[in-house]
């Protein structure tokens, strides 16, 4: 499920990056393709480095487990919202929306280990 979820998102990126160069190509700026682009990245860092950060957690024994995988489902719908703020609002208003939801799923994963239970 990782390895395609990478592949499916690299693809996307790929697919953006050549979109906006054919856009500009032709005289185009590509802005909603550029802004796809964007996101795209954001999301496939924060996978990356919240894998990474669970691995090192996981090894050191301050979490339990990590399941990579519902990380996928939580950055399309996150994603989303991201892609339609930084597209009806600002970039500034879209970073909020991109470092509140890295925030939640700080609390997902801590809530899931144990750390923030009552």
């Amino acid at each position: 499920m990782t390895r395609a979820a990478l592949v499916a998102l690299g693809a996307f990126i790929v697919l953006g990056v050549l979109g906006v160069a054919t856009a500009r190509f032709f005289g185009k700026s590509g802005g909603r393709l550029a802004v796809q682009v964007s996101v795209a990245a954001h999301w496939l860092g924060a996978y990356v480095l919240w894998s990474f950060a669970a691995g090192l957690a996981t090894k050191y024994r301050l979490i339990g487990e990590y399941e990579a995988w519902w990380f996928v489902p939580f950055a399309l719908v996150a994603g989303w919202w991201h892609y339609r703020t930084r597209v009806h609002a600002t970039a500034e208003r879209a970073l909020i929306v991109f470092v509140g939801a890295q925030l939640l799923w700080l609390g997902v994963i801590l809530v899931g280990a144990g750390v923030l239970a009552p």
